[in-house]
């Protein structure tokens, strides 16, 4: 399949890794350079649009199967903003999540299995529908665990180091929460426990401040951040 990938080179390596040199892949950083490669593409994933939802309505004129991460939203608030007649899959994007075994995707429309279904067999992925909400389901206890374990660090508890080989002794976890939270970007796992902290208002998901600070520092300016 020729696969048309919306976001950065990471993104695209992440994509081309997980269904493999058979298929050919494009890379676009945003939706007005994907213009002439459009008709190219037998399938699209967008890591970028979700939060220029407005940008959305060029879908409403492509065929082909369009998968949109929707990781610190939801496919409905974004569908609702866009105002476009196309339905989209939601996925979840987040980095090392996209690249699993098994896609996390969500519909709007029961309408919209088959579409889902059709094009995971032609990519040859299994895939995993859940419900639509901000965050998805692994990402939510994956930076769960992550700020759990800034928590502990930050009371003295144990070093991150210790903790890291604790969770992959006694879980058999691929990475240690620090670890793992470095693969996702710190500023990642913060804007994702905000995100379903505002639309929750479940206290199990305020950051450890300790965690927003480092959060913080990612995003600084190099001669900010030291």
């Amino acid at each position: 399949m020729n696969i048309l990938v919306i976001g950065n080179e990471a993104n695209r390596v992440e994509m081309a890794q997980k269904f493999g040199s058979q298929h050919s892949y494009a890379l676009a950083k945003n939706l007005a350079e994907q213009k002439p490669i459009l008709e190219w593409a037998e399938v699209i994933f967008d890591f970028v649009s979700a939060s220029a939802a407005h940008t959305l309505v060029i879908y409403d004129k492509v065929l082909v199967p369009v998968f949109l991460d929707t990781t610190f939203t939801s496919l409905a608030t974004v569908l609702n903003t866009a105002k476009i007649k196309k339905q989209i899959i939601g996925f979840c994007g987040l980095p090392t999540f996209a690249g699993r075994d098994v896609l996390e995707v969500c519909i709007v429309s029961e309408n919209d299995y088959q579409t889902l279904k059709e094009a995971c067999e032609a990519l040859n992925t299994k895939f995993s529908l859940v419900q639509d909400q901000t965050g998805f389901v692994t990402p939510r206890i994956i930076c769960m665990i992550i700020n759990e374990a800034y928590f502990t660090v930050a009371e003295g508890t144990a070093t991150r180091q210790d903790i890291d080989l604790a969770m992959k002794l006694g879980t058999n976890y691929p990475f240690g929460p620090f670890e793992w939270g470095a693969r996702i970007g710190v500023q990642n796992v913060v804007k994702i426990l905000d995100a379903v902290y505002q639309t929750s208002a479940n206290e199990r998901y305020k950051v450890c401040s300790l965690m927003r600070e480092e959060g913080e520092l990612v995003n600084l300016p190099l001669n900010e951040g030291g």
